[in-house]
């Protein structure tokens, strides 16, 4: 295995990594800015008011694009798993 091979992997491993986290930690990022505004605007500074809409947007969120993150997981293990003999040779 040569470095160049390292590289691509841990290259598309991160890839991967990026692409599957990015639509949670953008919908979180956009429903904190949404109620931290809503809360500076009213002066309401409960806890659970920014924890319960965040928890539901990513629940949505995740039942909207589970299937592509499962689908993309699965098919990124699937050819590591089919590179194994080339890798070893």
């Amino acid at each position: 295995m040569t470095p160049n091979t390292v590289m691509n992997l841990g290259t598309t491993a991160l890839e991967v990594t990026l692409m599957l986290s990015l639509p949670l930690l953008l919908a979180a990022l956009v429903t904190g800015v949404i109620v931290g505004a809503f809360q500076a605007a009213t002066q309401i500074n409960e806890m659970t008011l920014s924890f319960i809409p965040k928890l539901l947007v990513l629940a949505l969120v995740v039942a909207l694009t589970g299937p592509w993150m499962l689908h993309t997981m699965v098919e990124y293990t699937r050819e590591l798993i089919m590179s194994i003999p080339q890798l070893v040779n």
